[in-house]
């Protein structure tokens, strides 16, 4: 138990969550053993320093029983002292999967239900960060993916990053708590299931141990190196832009790590729904490859040009197809 608890503590000191500690924390609970654990600790840490917390329960209504694992897990949560605890029922719905759909159902109930600049505590731990990375490199993601989930990224917060799963299994016996057997979990269907249950353990053996924590610590070094670029691109974005058009021959003389960071943002800021790694490659050859080409389309029926050694966007214009 001591080890949940100091990792709520550790966040909780960190600076970036000092301005959220005077509102409640929320705490997302599935009824599983790492929010079980998560909410525990974060009740023991918490109100030793005078701050409230709230237990939220999302019940996707995937499963039949799903209201009476939801009602079990806000009677464990009461127990444990959350000063409100909420069960909120969501549909799931929408491209992309059950999983994906899930995802989105889920955080856009816990965005409705926090306090005003409170911070919304996830149970996440080192081996579900491992399943991200691993995930983010067998689909050649890039490096934001292959950095996984952040411990602080407001509203969201996950102190369990550096706990294995089975310290929160530990924890839950210790304190004589239920936590619910998800059978999505056992689901092959699931990528991130045969990812848990067939890819890492064999990865375990065949490099003799340590595979999830060694992609954790990965997943923090990319990270350190994104933000670098980050802060390189947002000086670089400064200087080349003016009146939403970017100065084309400036932008070139950057690196194309850096060059790709400027276009994404500012794609992004003009509207640009989304944008793939080969947008961001083809929006980039205006820039450090330019041949005197024509504009290139973008989602959302958006158009990159370069006009006069300025880079524009145009929305409502067509490309003709190249090749």
């Amino acid at each position: 138990m001591s080890a949940v608890r100091a990792a709520v503590r550790r966040l909780l000191d960190s600076a970036e969550a000092a301005p959220h500690l005077e509102a409640p924390v929320v705490v997302a609970c599935s009824g599983g053993a790492d929010s079980l654990a998560l909410s525990a600790a974060a009740t023991h840490v918490a109100h030793r320093r005078g701050i409230a917390v709230h237990g939220v329960i999302v019940d996707h209504d995937l499963q039949s029983g799903s209201a009476e694992v939801a009602a079990r897990a806000a009677e464990q949560l009461d127990e444990l002292g959350c000063d409100e605890v909420r069960t909120i029922r969501v549909e799931v719905e929408g491209a992309g999967g059950v999983e994906a759909a899930a995802r989105r159902a889920r955080y856009a109930a816990l965005r409705e239900a926090r306090p005003h600049g409170a911070l919304v505590l996830l149970g996440h731990t080192l081996d579900d960060q491992a399943e991200t990375v691993l995930l983010g490199l067998g689909r050649g993601s890039g490096p934001r993916s292959v950095g996984g989930m952040r411990p602080l990224d407001g509203p969201w917060a996950r102190p369990f990053l550096e706990v294995p799963r089975r310290t929160t299994l530990q924890a839950c016996r210790e304190l004589g708590l239920r936590p619910w057997q998800d059978p999505h979990n056992e689901d092959s269907r699931f990528t991130r299931v045969r990812l848990r249950t067939e890819a890492l353990p064999l990865l375990e053996e065949v490099l003799q141990g340590g595979v999830a924590a060694a992609l954790a610590r990965t997943a923090e070094q990319l990270r350190d190196d994104t933000d670098a670029l980050d802060a390189f691109a947002d000086n670089a974005r400064r200087r080349v832009e003016s009146d939403g058009v970017l100065d084309a021959a400036s932008l070139a003389s950057e690196p194309a790590a850096v060059r790709r960071r400027v276009l994404r943002a500012w794609l992004l800021d003009r509207g640009v729904p989304e944008l793939s790694d080969a947008h961001l490659r083809q929006s980039d050859a205006l820039v450090g490859d330019w041949r005197g080409q024509g504009g290139h389309a973008l989602p959302g029926n958006f158009v990159l040009r370069r006009a006069r050694g300025t880079l524009l966007v145009e929305w409502g214009e067509r490309v003709p197809p190249t090749g």
